[in-house]
């Protein structure tokens, strides 16, 4: 019998995932569909119009078209598809490496505005190993990116550790720092669940700016001056920087491959997690792709339950 390695090779969905719900931005429904796809495919969103797809933006950072208060993804017809950070957070977080991801509105459904639904959506079809080996951008040397007062950095390391801190000047939140190795079980339990948030005293802007419309209790911690709105609480303790550490979770994964790095930032947000990302692909001494060891002949495993998986691949126009 050959040796296998743990995560060596790459993965997809056990087979196609169909989700609905509204954008936290356009507050509009959304219909969603996440397809297996093959090896070396990555993240790509398949923007649809009544039925027929009318861009395929790949997930990279390449592709980022605007980082106000959400990421947003676009192509060069000036179609966009935003608030992907969670979908990709999620996918990223349980090392699934490819996937399609059919969407008919401009917006990913925010769900509970945490990553849960997507990962118990995942665990209904499985995950299924494909024959390729797992590929990642390994860091080389440090790269550092400090903006008003934020600051953030990737480093080598053999795996994959986020150290995020934040700082808010209101006693509900404050100062938080939470590090942690990820890997699936820990994003599962210590960081899927946790949620957006947001300032009461910030939503008529936000409102007047076309943003937050479909934000609610439902999927929004929402901070007044002195208490929390929400009657259940908070889900953890420091849900807030959890939540943040989310958020990079799903920004990263635009380097197109997992990253074998610490990634360390300091009052950050996404215009941070990608700027840091930007820098490092612009010096090609700092970063390298390199592969799993060779998978030999043993057959892939199908984690996948229900029916089998779809070749999305062979059924696009």
């Amino acid at each position: 019998m050959s040796k296998r390695f743990v995560g060596s090779r790459q993965t997809t969905l056990g087979r196609e995932i169909e989700l609905a719900g509204i954008g936290l931005h356009s507050g509009a429904p959304v219909s969603m569909v996440l397809h297996p796809a093959d090896a070396d495919t990555g993240y790509r969103f398949l923007v649809t119009k009544r039925g027929r797809i009318v861009a395929d933006i790949p997930g990279h950072v390449d592709h980022v078209k605007n980082l106000t208060l959400c990421t947003v993804l676009g192509d060069e017809s000036g179609v966009t598809v935003g608030t992907v950070e969670h979908l990709l957070a999620a996918l990223r977080g349980l090392s699934i490496d490819n996937c399609y991801i059919e969407i008919d509105a401009r917006e990913v459904p925010v769900m509970d505005g945490s990553a849960a639904a997507f990962v118990a959506a995942v665990d209904g079809v499985g995950i299924r190993e494909l024959l390729r080996p797992r590929k990642f951008i390994k860091v080389l040397k440090p790269v550092r990116v400090e903006e008003n007062g934020c600051c953030g950095e990737l480093r080598p390391h053999s795996g994959f550790r986020l150290d995020i801190e934040i700082d808010f000047e209101t006693p509900l939140i404050g100062k938080q720092r939470y590090a942690l190795e990820m890997s699936s079980g820990a994003f599962r339990n210590e960081i899927a669940r946790a949620r957006t948030f947001g300032f009461m005293r910030e939503v008529e802007c936000l409102w007047k700016a076309g943003l937050a419309l479909g934000a609610s209790l439902d999927n929004t911690v929402a901070l007044a001056d002195d208490r929390i709105m929400n009657p259940e609480g908070l889900r953890f303790p420091q849900e807030f920087v959890r939540h943040k550490m989310l958020d990079a979770v799903g920004d990263l994964a635009l380097a197109g491959a997992p990253i074998l790095g610490t990634y360390q930032s300091v009052r950050g947000g996404h215009r941070l997690n990608a700027n840091v990302l930007r820098k490092l692909f612009a010096d090609g001494e700092a970063w390298t792709t390199v592969s799993a060891p060779q998978v030999r002949d043993a057959a892939p495993v199908d984690m996948s339950v229900g029916r089998a998986p779809v070749n999305y691949a062979a059924e696009r126009p």
